[in-house]
């Protein structure tokens, strides 16, 4: 499409190497300066700055405004054509043209008819220079027609059966929003069973019973109008199967033959789109949307493939549950076949959609504006990409160049204009028009021939000042054409600047690099073409630098006295310094106590408080310059003790002059009990709002009896003073008199406005209702306004009461919105509230973050980066990344175990982060995720790397057996942590003597698959201390210790002391071996005496109490689980005798309180002997005669009547 008529392509008429070599000899277009004044002199042809969209749909309840405003010097004229053809708008009474515009208002609200104004309208903006022209504008009036009336019959579907709901929404221009409601105008929920598709219908893969609903209603929202239209309910009843068998067994006689047949699951069959193969063509830039929708029972997945390539990654979404496959800013890369396939467990369907990618005209080169100087050479290059290939053509001043007054140093070949020795007459504005089947573009570019003779725009004899020893520039911005030569010189008559000591800038600037006092003079720009010169004389002043030559100290100070700070200063005399102190980086407190001198800062009777850095700070209008001390305050010596206490209450409150807004407060007050006053505290009570409630008011010095306070309409206030001294605060005084205030309009809106979406299609504004006594009258409401900010919408408003709290519906995900509330009352509005910025829900992020690289820092730490995600794609606030991390497995053992994944949050748009705790010598992966307010996005690729070895853990133990007269057995067993591959075992040991003193060190290396060593040719009788650690490439691991003895003669043997992880100190107590000592002996023999008396009584009283029928018992509860236990897992599997078995149930417990309740067991004590103290089981199961060894449980409580098995006789001994 083109806006004017189409040329024909004409024909080169020059070799392209010629035309090569001419582009390289020509010289550069002129710039102008952005100089006002300069652009308001030169002629300039027009140039459109402002346009209405190409496609422009209107609201026809609206007056169209049609944009076109240009600048140009002549300010150029107006013109506007209507369908090809000049449109006369003096003709028809309901079109303006604004003044000193091209800008058209066509008036619709005063009985005009939006229809009647369709067309392609274009405008052309003129001077004595050139015409400029718009883009072909298409006005179409917006539409949202109703639904055409339909009779709908309700849906009866047999359950396990796909259903699809048409929309059919009315044909509007823009197309409309479609989504389901309810009733209740809540949205009805969406699964992979149940979704909406592209076309706006519902489809269900498969109804359930629930699906059975009578308001299923499609919505159609048009945006542009802001209407919403309605389709009539839809009724959808689902018959089970047992409903449906009850409802046709009703209605046969009893020979007829009848019964539906079960829900049958089913393979997935296409709902959308149908047939095979299907075909799809969209413009480069746009989304490019597919969908596949399935029916079946399961509910078919959806999964989508491209053939013969990868999906795009980074711009490809999955939407509604994987139906949609969405692809952003398309390219013609993206053709190609893209598969669906639905699948469950009973087969799948497919369905290839064939994807086109054609291209609008888009810019390669656009046409610039050329400046050019009379003579010179120059072009405008036109070059345009797009599919089908874009025809190019030229206009000159908005007609065809073909048919175009001739110009001689004009000449067109192909996308290029090319000048030859312009002259003035050569002023022209061209338009390029790249035009394709699927759009076009249209770019206005002048030409502007000018002769002008220098002029430097730089104000003349402008001062420069600078600090000596930093650089200076001097300007000399400037004009002319043909471009002036610039030059400077230094003084009047003085010669032309030159060297290295100078820096030439090719605006004119004039660059000293070190300044110093002798550049200080005046200097002059000379500009000269071949039209004439100019020249401007500027000034330069070099000043000294500004210094501190006493600079403040470090002082300490006692507490109550008085310190000074120095800060004197040397400046140049022509400059005013001005000395500023700050304490903390802050400002000084606002204390009388802190004075401020010409040289110095004093502080009188020195606090606690007064503690910190003070800066002196001298500014100057050309540097600054700053020094610092520290202040240390300490206590003063003591003095005699003085009772203070808080103050007396005022009394005696008296309200005088009163007025709408303020009152006048005064009190007595009381004794200030040896702490002087420092201020009073004023609070109110309002008791028409919140009685028994006293807020701050303000506060007043200790010196102050009176105060003039501020009040609020409707409010009836009360008054009490707090008088506060160093000790505290007093006790209230007695409340004033009541003043209730007249109601007026709010003074003030809500605070903490915001805008957040809890949902992704929600905003949610909330604020802070104003407190009672801000109503300020009766009624108070809140007047809630949004639009979507960046999009020129008109405001939306409700009004609200009893609430800080209003929900947005139907908002797209994470957009920008300006919000505002405003409070009201019965009076009327509060001013005018300020709007804030807040966003619509956020949704979950869609990529994931690419380019995950690992770094592996040492053996326990590593370095993780990787590439943000682009900021679209978060849809919500960033707030970080987390990596999560876990480790494979050893490489030392080759075994796995539990993974247990940890978790690393880096809050921001932090890219890189450290994995501290890592196991040496081991594999790990990770992935990074990125987050939002809503959640996680999407993993990366598990990224593997490994960690190197590190040094070992102790060995898991150390045994010394076999002592001998001059031998040593010793046994251990590898690292639980070998953290790499073990290399060897280092063994040291050395004698201890009676004396507890070391003797000299023995180191033995031990191969690393050694699991013993005996230790010959050791004196005997002695003990010795045993060092032990196993080493890796790396290096040793911590050791474990232990000491032993050889013995005295091959009937006495050493005493082991247990081993002891580090090193220790070397120095060990002696050990008495107790296994030899008499009394000792003595003692376990008479033990194992006593136990063996217990056992024969124990068996003498079993034998006597008979047999019991637990076994029929339990037998007759048939509890499956009930199995023997098993000697090897620490249990014994039962105890009987020699007539009956009875296994113990295995994990049974004796209840913890000995008690039995009565749901544990229906059966009386009797059934199952002669005791009373029987226990049970948590099932029931009777266990008082049986005996078992408990795991870490000792036996308490009461035991029973009857004889202990031989094992919990045992039992009680261990």
């Amino acid at each position: 499409m083109q806006p004017k008529i189409m040329m024909k392509k004409k024909s080169i008429s020059a070799s392209k190497a010629s035309l090569v070599l001419f582009l390289c000899q020509m010289i550069s277009a002129l710039d102008v300066p952005l100089d006002s004044k300069l652009l308001e002199e030169l002629s300039q042809p027009p140039t459109i700055t402002q346009q209405s969209p190409k496609d422009y749909i209107v609201d026809p309840r609206e007056n169209i405004v049609i944009q076109c405003e240009a600048k140009g010097k002549p300010p150029p004229s107006f013109s506007w054509t209507r369908n090809g053809t000049h449109f006369d708008i003096d003709k028809d009474t309901q079109v303006t043209m604004k003044p000193n515009s091209g800008t058209l208002v066509i008036n619709i609200m005063n009985g005009g008819k939006a229809e009647a104004y369709e067309g392609v309208y274009q405008c052309t903006a003129r001077n004595e220079r050139g015409a400029a022209i718009s883009n072909n504008i298409v006005i179409r009036p917006s539409r949202s027609p109703l639904w055409t009336k339909e009779k709908l019959e309700p849906n009866q579907v047999r359950e396990g059966d796909s259903l699809v709901l048409h929309c059919r929404p009315p044909v509007g221009l823009p197309p409309p929003i479609i989504f389901w409601m309810d009733n209740a105008f809540q949205r009805l929920p969406q699964s992979e069973r149940v979704s909406q598709g592209l076309n706006g219908d519902l489809y269900f893969s498969n109804v359930q019973p629930e699906d059975t609903r009578e308001d299923y209603i499609c919505y159609a929202r048009f945006n542009h109008t802001q209407t919403i239209q309605q389709k009539q309910p839809i009724s959808v009843k689902v018959f089970s199967m047992d409903s449906l068998n009850d409802t046709i067994a009703a209605n046969l006689s009893e020979t007829d033959i009848y019964g539906a047949k079960p829900v049958m699951e089913r393979q997935p069959v296409l709902l959308t789109p149908t047939g095979s193969t299907s075909t799809k063509v969209e413009l480069r830039g746009n989304v490019l949307l597919l969908e596949c929708i399935a029916a079946g029972l399961p509910t078919p997945v959806i999964r989508w493939i491209k053939e013969g390539g990868e999906l795009p990654a980074n711009r490809t979404f999955f939407e509604n549950f994987k139906k949609t496959l969405k692809i952003i800013d398309v390219s013609e890369a993206d053709s190609g076949n893209y598969k669906c396939i639905a699948r469950n467990i009973l087969g799948s369907a497919h369905h290839v959609i064939s994807v086109t990618v054609k291209a609008a005209p888009y810019w390669i080169t656009a046409p610039r504006n050329l400046v050019l100087s009379p003579g010179e050479d120059g072009t405008l290059i036109c070059r345009a990409n797009g599919n089908p290939k874009p025809n190019i053509s030229w206009l000159a001043n908005g007609v065809p160049i073909a048919i175009a007054p001739e110009d001689p140093s004009r000449k067109v070949d192909g996308d290029t204009i090319i000048f030859s020795h312009v002259q003035e007459r050569s002023s022209a504005v061209y338009q390029c028009n790249a035009s394709n089947e699927y759009g076009y573009l249209l770019a206005n570019a002048f030409v502007n021939v000018l002769a002008e003779p220098p002029r430097i725009l730089t104000p003349p004899n402008k001062l420069y000042q600078v600090i000596a020893d930093s650089p200076a520039l001097l300007d000399c911005a400037y004009f002319g054409s043909p471009k002036p030569e610039i030059e400077w010189f230094k003084g009047v008559k003085g010669s032309i600047l030159r060297g290295n000591e100078y820096i030439f800038h090719d605006n004119g600037t004039l660059e000293i690099p070190v300044a110093q006092k002798d550049s200080t003079g005046t200097y002059t720009c000379v500009a000269r073409n071949e039209l004439g010169k100019i020249q401007n004389e500027v000034q330069l002043e070099v000043k000294d630098p500004t210094m501190i030559i006493k600079q403040p100290e470090y002082k300490v100070i006692q507490r109550y006295g008085q310190v000074s700070f120095e800060c004197i200063i040397k400046h140049d005399s022509t400059l005013l310094p001005t000395v500023i102190w700050l304490k903390d980086n802050d400002e000084l407190p606002d204390d009388e106590r802190f004075l401020v001198g010409k040289d110095n800062l004093t502080i009188m009777n020195v606090t606690d408080k007064d503690d910190g850095t003070y800066t002196c700070i001298v500014n100057t209008t050309l540097d600054s310059v700053s020094a610092s001390a520290v202040l240390t305050v300490v206590a003063a010596p003591p003095t005699p003790a003085i009772i203070y206490a808080r103050p007396n209450p005022p009394f005696d409150l008296e309200l005088t002059g009163q007025l709408e807004r303020s009152v006048e407060l005064s009190w007595i007050p009381g004794d200030e009990n040896n702490s002087p006053i420092t201020n009073f505290v004023i609070e109110y009570e309002d008791g028409l709002h919140e009685p028994g409630v006293w807020h701050y008011q303000t506060e007043v010095p200790g010196t102050q009896t009176t105060v003039q306070l501020k009040l609020s309409p409707y409010v009836s206030y009360s008054f009490r003073v707090i008088a506060v001294n160093e000790i505290g605060r007093s006790q209230p005084s007695e409340p004033s008199e009541q003043y209730l205030t007249k109601s007026a309009n709010p003074d003030e809106n809500p605070s903490n406005v915001q805008g957040i979406g809890s949902e992704p299609d929600n905003l949610v504004i909330t604020w802070e209702s104003l407190k009672g006594f801000q109503s300020n009258g009766p009624g108070l409401q809140y007047k809630v306004s949004w639009r979507q900010k960046d999009v020129d919408d008109e405001w939306t408003s409700v009004i609200v009461a009893n609430v800080s709290k209003y929900i947005v519906s139907g908002t797209p995900t994470f957009v920008p919105y300006e919000i505002k509330v405003q409070a009201l009352n019965d009076l009327g509005y509060a001013p005018e509230p300020s709007e804030v910025i807040g966003h619509s829900g956020e949704d979950l992020p869609m990529v994931a973050p690419g380019n995950v690289q690992v770094h592996v820092i040492n053996s326990t730490l590593a370095k993780v980066h990787w590439d943000p995600v682009p900021l679209k794609t978060v849809r919500g606030h960033l707030q970080g990344y987390k990596v999560y991390y876990w480790k494979v497995q050893s490489l030392s053992r080759r075994s796995r175990r539990h993974v247990e994944k940890k978790i690393l949050t880096f809050r921001g748009n932090k890219t890189f982060g450290m994995l501290p705790g890592l196991e040496p010598y081991s594999s790990y992966k990770l992935n990074v995720r990125v987050v939002n307010g809503k959640g996680e996005g999407p993993a990366s690729p598990d990224k593997v790397f490994k960690t190197p070895e590190g040094v070992p853990s102790s060995p898991s133990f150390l045994k010394i057996t076999n002592p001998t007269l001059d031998s040593l057995t010793l046994e251990w067993g590898s690292p639980t942590r070998p953290n790499g591959v073990l290399t060897s075992y280092i063994l040291k040991f050395q004698p201890i003597n009676n004396t507890h003193e070391l003797g000299p060190l023995v180191e033995i290396r031990i191969p690393a698959n050694e699991s013993s060593l005996i230790l010959k040719n050791l004196n005997y009788s002695t003990r010795y201390k045993f060092y032990f650690n196993a080493q890796t490439s790396v290096g040793s691991g911590s050791q474990i210790t232990e000491e032993a003895v050889t013995v005295m003669d091959e009937g006495k043997m050493a005493g082991i002391l247990r081993p002891a992880v580090g090193a220790g100190k070397a120095m060990a107590s002696r050990q008495v071996d107790i296994a030899t000592q008499g009394w000792f002996i003595g003692l376990m023999c008479a033990v194992a005496l006593l136990i063996l008396i217990l056992l024969i009584v124990c068996f003498i009283r079993r034998n006597k109490g008979g047999k019991y029928p637990v076994k029929e018992k339990e037998d007759a509860h048939a509890d499956p689980e009930i199995q023997p236990m098993k000697e090897d897992d620490g249990t014994f599997g039962e105890y009987s005798d020699a007539e009956d078995h009875k296994p113990l149930k295995k994990g049974s417990r004796t209840p913890s309180d000995r008690t039995v309740k009565k749901e544990d067991s229906d059966d009386s004590l009797v059934d199952y002997g002669e005791g009373v103290n029987g226990q049970f089981n948590e099932d029931g199961s009777f266990i008082g005669q049986y005996s078992g060894k408990k795991e870490k449980e000792p036996a308490e409580g009461n035991e029973s009547s009857e004889a202990p098995s031989p094992v919990n006789a045992m039992n009680s001994f261990v």
